[in-house]
């Protein structure tokens, strides 16, 4: 299912070309009870300036710095004030940009991920969304910044088995309030952990008759 770690080279591209490269890779990630791997089957590309949705698009910041790469690092913020996400930063050092984890299948460690999410209804719904994969990973901001590329890290990640073209679906990303027709979404077409689209944008309020 997994093979070698990725090199930064290899992660060293333009995140929309990284995002099709990351679906059916595996992320590792190590724990106080265990291991536990996802092959991911869901991510979205973000850009750096260039992109209203991103968080780089106005400038650098202390909490987006990681994404500024060198790539290979995992960029983890805190969302809603309750959720940690995770992106993967590609491009080259000094040119933000990172795919953001959407979903994953479970690969390593399924007894623990399922002690973990006891309320699962399936496996398909164990790593599903961002904030649920981060969860099961046990990502949380002490990972931001790790190098993912060192097997001595603590989260890694590492080639798996490439995903056949004909069954790469692209949409919409999910939930952002600009750009919010851009198709950067990547998912595994069949997959049942890849999470239900919700438009974002704001909400349009109908006036009072």
């Amino acid at each position: 299912m997994r093979d070698r770690l990725f090199t930064r080279d290899e992660l060293a591209l333009d995140p929309v070309d990284l995002a099709h490269l990351l679906l059916g890779s595996v992320l590792e990630a190590d724990g106080p009870d265990g291991t536990v791997g996802v092959r991911l089957v869901e991510v979205e590309a973000y850009r750096g300036e260039d992109d209203p949705a991103s968080h780089c698009y106005r400038g650098k910041t202390p909490r987006n710095a990681v994404m500024w790469g060198p790539a290979g690092h995992l960029y983890v913020y805190f969302v809603y004030g309750m959720h940690f996400c995770a992106n993967i930063v590609g491009t080259h050092e000094g040119m933000p940009g990172a795919v953001l984890l959407r979903a994953g299948e479970v690969v390593t460690g399924l007894d623990l991920v399922r002690k973990r999410r006891p309320n699962a209804r399936g496996t398909g719904e164990l790593a599903k969304g961002p904030a649920i994969l981060t969860s099961v990973l046990r990502v949380d901001r002490a990972q931001n910044g790790v190098d993912l590329t060192d097997p001595a890290s603590p989260v890694r990640l590492y080639v798996g088995e490439r995903v056949p073209a004909e069954l790469v679906r692209t949409g919409p990303r999910v939930g952002v309030a600009m750009a919010m027709d851009t198709p950067w979404r990547f998912w595994v077409d069949g997959s049942p952990a890849v999470s239900t689209y919700r438009r974002g944008g704001k909400r349009r309020v109908r006036p009072a008759s």
